[in-house]
């Protein structure tokens, strides 16, 4: 090769390595676990995932499902949290073989609050047998709750026997599943997501700590839940809450991001709140949160037809955050993709298109509806006839 060419090859190879090289995602790290999944609950994208569909034992994760229903149960006034409970000999015959309890007897009438308390801090299957109870006067009925809400929710691995998580025959869930139950429960409940941060409780003079290691060892995680079983080893559901700067649109504005674990199937205590940490770091660590669009503002004013204004403001309903591989906030393209010609009336809210997410290469990342955010009325008789040539004549 002649000098001319080796030095044109030398500037070719400094010019492509001048080039900005697509950021490559952090591969998640090795998880010693059955089954997890990694949410980011800000975006509602899921973001690492093994086997978590397979239908597996989820031991005292099923008091999630048991906590919803109770908390609907308040919301709807059927409950108050002063309200006392009898504790029936069902709840008091808990105590046979199992640890983990809150300690009523049938001499007691706790409230509904320190019941709330026993079965999401200390995980007491007494205590969750006195409130389902409560709710629903049998466990029987309330265990039929459950299996309604699930089915209502589309959880086609869930299938719930009891209330408490204890092993039986055809009582399963899965990993996917039991991260819907949690989110729902930080989405309709967040006045009650607070017991599932409480660190210890004490009842009767018997003091217990919750079972959760990472709330004691991250101040950024705010629950959720254990489980344990020799069926279903050691679960965990963790939450945590983290503050990311808007790498979006509009500024270096704070936000805050939610990501949620499941762990099944873990071999100790320490392990599932390993796991689950590293899980949790992995996420915050490895995405971005990007704001994309500012809910309920304007994002493109297109023209219409045979209505009292001449333009129709377009926009999405909510604020679009998206996670995406750290490094690629700056990859990001959107396309609006708009029904031609609008045509009042345009009602509030009303879906007129799509806003679509794509890498520079096209590659999509995803997709949110594009609605009217004010509704144009349909104009009089002569502002339709008019606009009727117009678009004849368009």
């Amino acid at each position: 090769m002649n000098r001319f060419l080796r030095s044109l090859l030398a500037l070719f190879v400094i010019a492509a390595a001048a080039l900005p090289a697509s950021a490559q995602p952090l591969p998640p790290p090795e998880v010693a676990a059955r089954h997890y999944l990694l949410l980011d609950l800000t975006t509602g994208q899921t973001l690492a995932e093994r086997d978590a569909d397979a239908p597996a034992d989820p031991a005292s994760l099923t008091k999630l499902m048991t906590a919803y229903i109770v908390f609907g149960a308040l919301r709807e006034g059927r409950l108050t949290l002063e309200q006392t409970l009898p504790v029936s000999q069902r709840a008091w015959d808990e105590r046979k073989g199992d640890p983990s309890l809150m300690f009523i007897n049938t001499t007691m009438t706790p409230k509904v609050d320190e019941l709330l308390h026993g079965m999401i801090v200390q995980s007491g299957n007494d205590a969750t047998v006195a409130l389902a109870e409560g709710v629903a006067g049998t466990v029987e009925n309330f265990v039929a709750m459950m299996n309604r809400q699930a089915q209502a929710w589309g959880l086609k691995n869930t299938e719930f026997r009891n209330v408490t998580g204890m092993s039986e025959p055809g009582h399963r869930s899965s990993a996917r599943d039991i991260a819907t139950i949690a989110s729902r429960i930080i989405a309709d409940f967040p006045q009650y997501y607070r017991y599932y941060s409480v660190k210890e409780y004490t009842y009767n003079r018997i003091r217990q700590d919750n079972r959760n290691l990472l709330l004691r060892r991250d101040p950024t995680v705010d629950g959720m839940k254990t489980g344990y079983t020799a069926a279903a080893g050691y679960c965990l559901v963790a939450s945590a809450v983290r503050e990311f700067p808007n790498l979006g649109p509009g500024g270096n504005t704070p936000g805050k991001r939610r990501l949620l674990s499941v762990v099944l199937g873990t071999d100790s205590r320490e392990a599932r709140a390993n796991e689950s940490q590293k899980l949790l770091n992995w996420g915050f660590a490895a995405f971005d949160a990007i704001k994309l669009f500012d809910g309920g503002k304007a994002i493109a004013s297109p023209e219409v037809w045979k209505g009292t204004k001449r333009q129709a403001a377009l926009g999405v309903a909510s604020d679009v955050v998206l996670a995406v591989p750290r490094g690629e906030a700056d990859r990001l393209q959107t396309r609006l993709e708009r029904t031609d010609p609008l045509v009042a009336p345009l009602a509030q809210g009303q879906r007129v298109g799509t806003v679509k997410i794509t890498t520079r290469a096209g590659a999509p990342v995803g997709e949110v509806p594009l609605v009217v955010l004010e509704a144009v009325p349909e104009a009089g008789v002569f502002g339709r006839a008019w606009d009727a040539l117009r678009l004849w004549i368009r």
